[in-house]
């Protein structure tokens, strides 16, 4: 090859060569300009930052990913109880996250460990604290059997250590819920560089919490305003940077950045259902059949599987005083409850959604699913609230001496808000005036149980309201339950008033939540995913757990190539 051949080889391969540089800068520069203004986004003068390289939502701890979709909601199977509550309907569900086993005890015990340990219940302020999140392990008495041992030791011994936790109430379960979405964000944030390293055990006391809420609202009002924890000790690893006065920016994670998680919380009974079913491989094209009796394929409990053949694939009670088989052959493994993941999980990976224990949902029990008002997501239960405001414009943060304790039903008390958290306050007029999709703050009621879908409504004066306080009244319209009463005397004694009416029709109101799922105490019946029951919110037993699930954001499903039609 002669030299000329040489050299305009050489500067072809530098021209291809600056191409692609130009092309990748060009790229790389596109992916960091506005759209809109042709702006710099992330410039190091300053300006818009946000996170244009986020890629997935993480799968918090304990979750598996569950893409939505979908499909028939209601029983498939004789309605022999005569409950007419869940007739079929179509519903569709957003993506989400789940539980891949039900909360354990151990998991659960690290809750109590960490309220033990920053609310002390030696301190007469906190006492009610620690007590109120105590499971009651007294659920497991019976007055003609002998269960002591389950009292004693069922939640704390380490041979039941993987075992559903129990004697929790509804309201229990959302405040381990909400507990949780804190540490993990807690985690998250630290990891990232934000808080100071281990902070989250080493610095943390009822006075220095970390809250979700606050840190994304008033960032600065975090354990207590403590700045050597808020500032961390990772400003390498995040996007901290001074504009020209000299002030830093990117000092606080924001939603902007990606790193913050949604929140865990309970499934809905939608999303719960849908999740039981693990319909991914029941299709007929792109419509789901609504045939499936169980978590698993087939109309049988026992699996067809050679490896397995004649096991049971959930614990359950087999018949009358038949709650696991006899001695050296076992009908599924467990007499009471059983270690999870003890029996093969559905198509999305999820363990024990029939049988072991009953879950709670999120939603409040009504007998009718208004799916011709709603059927996308379809949940009842809300009650919107806001931020709490100061008198300078400032989120008020709830301190020790502001903490609201509630008496339940049944004399339990608890603690209505901790120490570092952002006081909630019901939505009002500022919020609700002229809008469409909703008009008060409790809209559990909504077209069932409110004054407008009772006997008592006349059309020719539908302006008159009903006051806002008195939400629970208007339930009563249309279901007559107990109305026990529970008051402190001027001593502080607590004062229970069993409500004896013969008159009463119904336990339907608006504190009984639905629960789903058959349980170890339960026959066949009760394993379909369609069945629901409800209990009283403060209420606990033997055979009701919960699993928690956290909404998904962005795309509705991970595979990179999706497919079609």
């Amino acid at each position: 090859m002669d030299m000329k051949k040489v050299v305009a080889l050489k500067v072809m391969v530098v021209l291809a060569l600056s191409v692609t540089a130009i092309g990748c800068k060009k790229s790389s520069s596109s992916k960091n300009s506005s759209r809109a203004t042709g702006w710099q986004i992330n410039d190091r003068e300053g300006g818009f930052q946000y996170n244009t390289s986020f890629k997935e939502q993480e799968t918090a701890p304990g979750l598996v990913f569950i893409e939505g979709g979908t499909f028939t909601k209601g029983k498939v199977q004789d309605d022999v109880m005569h409950d007419w509550n869940n007739t079929p309907t179509q519903q569709h569900v957003q993506s989400f996250y789940m539980d891949e086993t039900e909360v354990t005890n151990v998991m659960y015990l690290e809750y109590l460990d960490w309220i033990k340990r920053v609310y002390p219940p030696t301190d007469d302020n906190f006492r009610a604290i620690y007590h109120g999140a105590l499971p009651d392990t007294l659920v497991w008495r019976n007055r003609l059997g002998f269960n002591e041992i389950m009292t004693e030791n069922y939640l704390r011994h380490p041979g039941y250590a993987e075992y559903p936790v129990v004697g929790v109430s509804w309201i229990q379960a959302v405040e381990y819920a909400n507990w949780r979405s804190d540490r993990v964000n807690e985690f998250y944030l630290e990891r990232a560089g934000y808080l100071k390293r281990d902070a989250k055990t080493l610095d943390v006391n009822a006075d220095q919490t970390f809250s979700t809420d606050t840190y994304i609202n008033a960032p600065t009002l975090t354990y207590g305003g403590n700045e050597e924890i808020i500032n961390g000790d990772g400003r390498g690893r995040r996007n901290v940077r001074t504009d020209a006065d000299g002030n830093e920016t990117g000092i606080y994670a924001t939603r902007e950045t990606g790193i913050i998680s949604p929140k865990y919380r309970l499934p809905t009974e939608t999303e719960w259902e849908y999740a039981a079913l693990g319909l991914s491989e029941l299709r007929s094209y792109n419509l789901y059949r609504g045939r499936k009796k169980y978590p698993w394929d087939g109309q049988y409990t026992r699996s067809g599987k050679r490896k397995i053949r004649g096991d049971q694939l959930a614990n359950f009670k087999q018949g009358k005083g038949d709650y696991g088989g006899i001695a050296g052959w076992s009908d599924d493994g467990a007499d009471i409850t059983n270690e999870v993941k003890s029996y093969e999980p559905n198509d999305f990976g999820l363990y024990d959604m029939a049988g072991n224990v009953a879950e709670w949902v999120a939603d409040v029990y009504r007998p009718i699913i208004d799916d011709e008002f709603n059927d996308f997501n379809y949940y009842r239960g809300n009650v919107y609230t806001k931020n709490a405001i100061n008198e300078d414009g400032t989120v008020k943060v709830v301190t020790s001496d502001d903490i609201v304790y509630d008496t339940l039903s049944n004399g339990k008390v608890i603690a209505r808000n901790l120490p570092g958290e952002i006081l909630q306050v019901p939505v009002d007029e500022n919020e609700t005036y002229l809008r469409t999709n909703f008009h008060k703050s409790n809209v559990i009621n909504f077209r069932d149980g409110d004054r407008r879908s009772s006997r008592n409504f006349e059309s020719f004066n539908e302006d008159e309201e009903t006051d806002e306080n008195n939400a629970h009244a208007e339930t009563r319209q249309m279901y007559n339950s107990p109305k026990h009463k529970i008051s402190r005397d001027s001593l502080g004694n607590i004062v229970r008033e069993y409500d004896k009416s013969n008159n009463r029709s119904s336990l339907i109101n608006d504190e009984v939540r639905v629960y789903k799922g058959g349980s170890w105490k339960d026959r066949e019946y009760w394993l379909d995913p369609a069945q629901r029951r409800y209990f009283p919110q403060d209420m606990a037993t033997d055979y009701i757990g919960f699993r928690c699930a956290m909404s998904r954001v962005g795309s509705k499903s991970k595979a990179k190539n999706k497919t079609k039609n």
